[in-house]
């Protein structure tokens, strides 16, 4: 089943097309092309669809924003995006992290004795969680975008300015942790 996705904008966009970078027509087919890779390695790191589709949002509202800066000497449209996407995500957790920081400290007094065995009872997803967090954030973003966005070591390595080699090597300790971890 087709997921049928929409963008929408915090403020209006111009519909003209710009004499320099990606023009509008352009920009229209790089969303056919890549908006459902890019939900698939939003989803896939979130494990919420509908958070990454707001996240796949930002995304192509920011890339629609900065289409007169993309410059294919300088990678692909797809290393493009990715990199977006990855900033939109990374964005998104930190703001989660302090949300949950500050939940913590305003109801610690009212959580305390609270058991958490309920959460520990649900199978396939949370051990995966489980072992997906026994890696580096390092590991964990390569595997993503290798398996959740489906992009090359070469792509990987130009979304995240790094050496092939070393995304290689996060891609290989990842999976080997991953399997001592399941098993």
């Amino acid at each position: 089943m087709a997921h049928h996705l929409c963008i929408r904008t915090s403020a209006p966009v111009s519909d003209c097309d710009d004499p320099a970078g990606m023009r509008r027509a352009d920009f229209d087919r790089v969303y056919a092309e890549h908006a459902q890779a890019l939900f698939g390695f939003l989803a896939y790191r979130t494990g919420d669809p509908a958070l990454a589709e707001d996240l796949l949002a930002d995304t192509f509202e920011a890339a629609f924003r900065a289409r007169r800066r993309f410059d294919r000497r300088r990678g692909s449209e797809r290393a493009w995006l990715t990199t977006i996407a990855l900033n939109r995500l990374r964005d998104h957790a930190r703001r989660r992290s302090a949300e949950a920081r500050a939940y913590e400290r305003v109801s610690a007094a009212s959580a305390a004795g609270r058991p958490d065995a309920a959460l520990d009872a649900v199978a396939d997803r949370d051990l995966v969680m489980r072992a997906l967090g026994a890696l580096s954030d390092d590991e964990r973003e390569c595997l993503a975008l290798r398996f959740g966005a489906d992009l090359t070591l070469k792509e990987i390595a130009a979304a995240l300015d790094e050496p092939e080699s070393t995304v290689e090597g996060r891609v290989y300790r990842g999976l080997r942790k991953l399997r001592g971890e399941l098993g």
